[in-house]
């Protein structure tokens, strides 16, 4: 299984309130075959402290215990170089196939989140970047750094611009 780059997106909502809007943006993102959603679990806490969790992948059964053996044998390799990526394999593999999710491991989010909010980890891979980061691979490319630009950033980049126009002209 050939798998491309992995984005972690953690987001939090101030409330525990449903929004249909979200399901459906979701629906259309998985109509996409350059995305797939590899796991998403959603945590709602409502202000009785009573929580619920919906937790949803477009990975098949096959495909899980693929991918677990996959990140198995990478954390394996480097606890323990060949040997454990062997034996990372097999663990990662088994825990996939006997149900083992993100949602398992996330736990804590539950005692994270506040009564009356909710709280939502994805892991989503971009498949549109597989043959782009293959060609910069075999161009003798490396990654020396990633990042998201929000627009916040932008304005942020205009004070700064401004405050130091304005610094040189009472220099």
């Amino acid at each position: 299984m050939q798998i491309g780059p992995v984005q972690l997106l953690v987001i939090g909502y101030d409330s525990d309130a449903t929004h249909p809007e979200l399901r459906a943006e979701l629906e259309r993102l998985r109509d996409n075959p350059g995305i797939r959603l590899i796991d998403l679990l959603h945590v709602r806490k409502h202000p009785d402290g009573s929580v619920e969790r919906m937790e949803v992948s477009d990975l098949s059964d096959a495909e899980t215990v693929e991918l677990g053996a996959t990140i198995g044998a990478l954390i394996g390799f480097g606890a323990a170089g060949e040997a454990g990526a062997e034996q990372g394999a097999i663990a990662g593999a088994i825990a996939a196939d006997e149900g083992e999710t993100l949602g398992d491991d996330m736990w804590y989010v539950d005692d994270a989140i506040p009564p009356g909010s909710a709280a939502s980890i994805a892991l989503i891979e971009h498949r549109w970047a597989i043959g782009l980061r293959d060609a910069l691979r075999e161009a003798g490319g490396t990654l020396h750094a990633e990042a998201w630009v929000h627009p916040t950033d932008l304005v942020a980049i205009g004070l700064a611009t401004a405050a130091e126009a304005e610094a040189e002209l009472a220099y």
